[in-house]
């Protein structure tokens, strides 16, 4: 362990252990699990930051000028965003990360740990590092985002994994999501696919303007990869992103790329299949982390088994879900959040309307594309897996400030 690394009392035991907590109110893989399974379903690494979201600014803020907000929310962000929307959906997930001493540190930690029950277990705190921030501001349907963070001494990647495991390898899994960065390949996908992981990759901006296909190498360890519009069509060179999906494809097994708006377009190179389908138009207060919960939708939905179009689907009405709450990482909705919003569109199809507005604080969209028929064809997938039971506890959201002090 490197001088500048703190041991941490975490309460669980080895990798993979999956903190103690409420049971979920699905398990998603309950039909595929076997006794010979790994005990981590999804394993990622990555930076995490404390994210401060201001929302309801009317504009982008102008230079010399003071800009108020109406609305503020602090949570964890960076790959906290990705760890908690897989949690949320019942995944087993554990996350290898480097985590400030400070006061955002700590806070980031118990929020993973104790509120969203991800195994940190590969992760450490690093003495005298404070915690990278983002400042992110939400108008016009866009964010715009500041940030500030130093690298970490002796980063995660050579530090989070122990002798049980190979140098530089994560443990067993079913899967692990990796975003790759143009010029920094992640070593660690090669050895994590030759034992069985399933890879989802997405891609961070390439900065440079390259967009070099060569840096899409490590894809040929991949199962899926999920870029969005600008970032396919930029890689591929071609103005289409459904002609960059089908190129994409022959690089990697299944490709999808997000269409904003449109929704989302996905290949499956092995087999020839396509699907698309539509968003799930929304009244966003903040679209902070939608790629991520997208993501985490679609690795639930390809974990489970389920056909590519209702991977598609789910992957779409998660992200939907998200952008309606504060922040990245709390905004991700749980299983009893998508059958509140079923419900809904289960009703309102016996009346032939579109769903309402939740008048009670939910998470359901304000309004849809499709009418309410439309919605119960395509989601009807949803019949035989949602709850039906309450959860007993409330899913954490973000708020202004991290915490109050205790009255005397």
């Amino acid at each position: 362990m490197s001088t500048h690394d703190v041991q941490r009392t975490t309460g669980h035991g080895p990798a993979g252990h999956v903190p103690p907590g409420p049971a979920p109110a699905l398990d998603p893989l309950a039909a595929v699990r076997a006794d010979a399974d790994p005990p981590t379903d999804v394993y990622l690494t990555g930076t995490v930051f404390l994210d401060i979201i201001f929302t309801g600014l009317d504009s982008a803020p102008v230079r010399g000028t003071e800009s108020w907000a109406r609305g503020m929310g602090s949570s964890p962000g960076g790959v906290a965003n990705m760890a908690t929307a897989l949690a949320r959906l019942g995944l087993r997930t554990s996350l290898a990360a480097a985590f400030g001493d400070d006061m955002y540190g700590e806070y980031c930690w118990e929020a993973l740990e104790r509120g969203e029950h991800v195994d940190l277990s590969l992760s450490r705190t690093v003495a005298g590092w404070h915690s990278p921030v983002t400042v992110s501001m939400a108008y016009e349907g866009e964010r715009t985002m500041v940030s500030h963070g130093h690298e970490a001494p002796s980063g995660p990647a050579r530090t989070a994994f122990d002798g049980k495991h190979a140098p530089g390898c994560p443990p067993p899994s079913r899967a692990c999501v990796a975003s790759l960065t143009p010029g920094s390949p992640e070593g660690w996908l090669g050895c994590a696919a030759h034992r069985g992981s399933r890879i989802f990759a997405d891609v961070g901006w390439d900065d440079t303007g390259r967009w070099d296909p060569a840096d899409l190498a490590e894809l040929e360890h991949c199962e899926a990869f999920l870029p969005n519009a600008e970032e396919a069509m930029r890689y591929t060179r071609l103005d289409c992103p459904r002609a960059a999906a089908r190129k994409l494809a022959d690089l990697v097994p299944v490709a999808v790329v997000t269409l904003g708006a449109e929704g989302a377009y996905a290949v499956d190179g092995r087999t020839g299949e396509t699907a698309e389908v539509p968003a799930i138009a929304v009244e966003a207060m903040d679209p902070t982390g939608a790629g991520d919960v997208f993501v985490a939708g679609f690795v639930t939905g390809s974990l489970a088994g389920w056909p590519l179009a209702d991977r598609l689907a789910f992957a779409g009405l998660s992200a939907a879900l998200s952008v309606q709450e504060f922040g990245g990482s709390l905004s991700a909705p749980g299983w009893v959040e998508i059958a509140a919003w079923w419900q809904r569109v289960t009703a309102a199809e016996a009346y032939g309307r579109t769903p309402p507005a939740p008048t009670d604080g939910g998470t359901a969209p304000a309004a849809c594309a499709e009418n309410a028929a439309a919605l119960r064809r395509r989601y009807a997938f949803l019949d035989a897996l949602l709850p039906t039971a309450a959860r007993a506890w409330p899913l954490a959201r973000a708020l202004p400030t991290l915490g109050f002090r205790r009255p005397a």
